[in-house]
């Protein structure tokens, strides 16, 4: 979890966000099961929100402002390196989360 929390660091996520710690936990069931990518809203979103005792439309919230805040101040050039490509357009969650999801597996394994 080391590797995950201090990704997003470098991002540009601050700790400070409930969406840096919705993305922390939500990278780590991903990790260990790669179902939830296939449904974030339905299924990861609401075992996130179980664990912090809030609506999944509150972690949804949460989570898309963390990535609008990697997106507008964070460190877009590490995140266009991670994916490979240049970005266009700021990520949907799911996206976000599958770009980082496939960064940490593809980097030596589980975080």
């Amino acid at each position: 979890m080391d590797r995950t929390r201090a990704l997003l660091l470098d991002l540009g996520i601050r700790s400070t966000l409930r969406g840096f710690h919705f993305l922390l936990y939500a990278l780590k069931l991903c990790l260990q099961n790669e179902d939830y990518l296939l449904s974030v809203y339905k299924d990861l979103y609401v075992d996130v929100a179980i664990k912090f005792g809030t609506t999944r439309d509150n972690v949804g919230h949460c989570i898309r402002t963390a990535v609008s805040s990697c997106w507008y101040k964070g460190n877009r050039n590490l995140l266009n390196r991670i994916t490979g490509y240049e970005l266009k357009h700021k990520p949907a969650n799911g996206e976000f989360i599958d770009i980082l999801y496939n960064y940490l597996t593809r980097e030596g394994g589980p975080a």
